[in-house]
């Protein structure tokens, strides 16, 4: 039945209002429908989930740690030397090399960041960031948004990975400005005597930061994708961790092998190739293809939850 035929009403004739017009006769009558009407560009983009990442507090705290490693690191090396002169010893060899020039102690920091702290910082920038939503009751409104939720996942991921990459490019940058302020600007000497000129050591440096960014992408990969399984910041970031130290762990087992070399974390360390007089690139290109296998699977798996996941849970 329709409204012109409504018991109690005379016909007349139809007015076509659309849902705002009749919602604003309802509570204005006789008042003019506004034509102004606002346009949303590019909803969920990246820039704006880049201003959401980096206006929480644990993006602040994971980049103040990863500034402040080097410095604790001067301090530590100055408090150890003392302390040895004072019982008469010589310092360690770790000491010795860090504090040789700022391209051994650019080498040093990389090495000591690269076990844990970048592992830590990649779960963590990509595996907080839809578990926080959900943790905040906003995934919800977010996915009943007029966006595709592979779209909403992408910037999500697209800001995770390049903030692993910024804090990856960060930190070599930042130890070799403090390394050189406190002890010089040496170029790379090993310790078996070996050396490589500013020349040579810049780009071989840049391309090991590149290949451990690559290393690193099975990990956000795996935290990205237990964030699409769980509403906890905490297990998302947590499990990847954990499952690296566990695959580190089984990695160190000989009866696994060669199946071993399949793990995500069994070519992390060979980085360090990229920085030989005669470098070997055989080790590092099995790295990279493994690890990109890893991140691709997980990457696809999150989508695939994602894509599935019910929007009041």
């Amino acid at each position: 039945m329709t409204q012109d035929h409504l018991p109690g009403r005379t016909p007349g004739p139809a007015h076509p209002h659309t849902p705002g017009e009749a919602l604003l006769d309802a509570i204005e009558p006789g008042a003019a429908p506004s034509t102004d009407t606002t346009f949303v560009r590019d909803p969920l983009s990246w820039r704006s989930e880049l201003r959401r990442q980096w206006g929480r507090r644990r993006t602040i705290w994971a980049f103040g740690l990863l500034l402040a490693l080097p410095l604790v690191l001067v301090a530590s090396f100055a408090f150890g030397q003392r302390s040895n002169n004072n019982r008469g010893s010589a310092t360690t060899r770790i000491f010795d090399l860090a504090q040789s020039g700022a391209a051994n102690f650019s080498l040093v920091l990389v090495f000591l960041a690269s076990e844990l702290l970048l592992v830590l910082l990649a779960a963590l920038f990509c595996g907080d960031a839809v578990p926080s939503e959900a943790s905040w009751s906003s995934l919800r409104y977010l996915l009943i948004a007029p966006v595709q939720r592979a779209r909403l996942l992408t910037s999500k991921l697209v800001i995770g990975v390049a903030s692993t990459l910024a804090a990856t490019i960060l930190l070599p940058a930042w130890g070799l400005l403090v390394g050189g302020i406190a002890y010089g600007w040496d170029p790379l000497t090993n310790p078996i005597g070996e050396n490589l000129d500013w020349g040579q050591f810049l780009p071989r440096l840049a391309l090991a930061m590149a290949y451990i960014f690559v290393t690193l992408l099975p990990i956000g990969a795996i935290a990205f994708w237990l964030g699409t399984r769980s509403d906890a910041p905490l297990a998302a970031v947590g499990g990847a961790v954990l499952f690296s130290i566990l695959l580190n762990i089984l990695d160190q087992l000989d009866a696994l092998d060669p199946y071993r070399n399949a793990f995500p974390g069994h070519y992390s360390r060979e980085w360090q190739d990229a920085l030989a007089v005669s470098p070997d690139w055989n080790d590092m290109a099995h790295g990279v293809l493994w690890s990109l296998v890893w991140a691709v699977a997980f990457t696809m798996l999150a989508y695939r939850r994602f894509r599935r996941s019910d929007i009041l849970s």
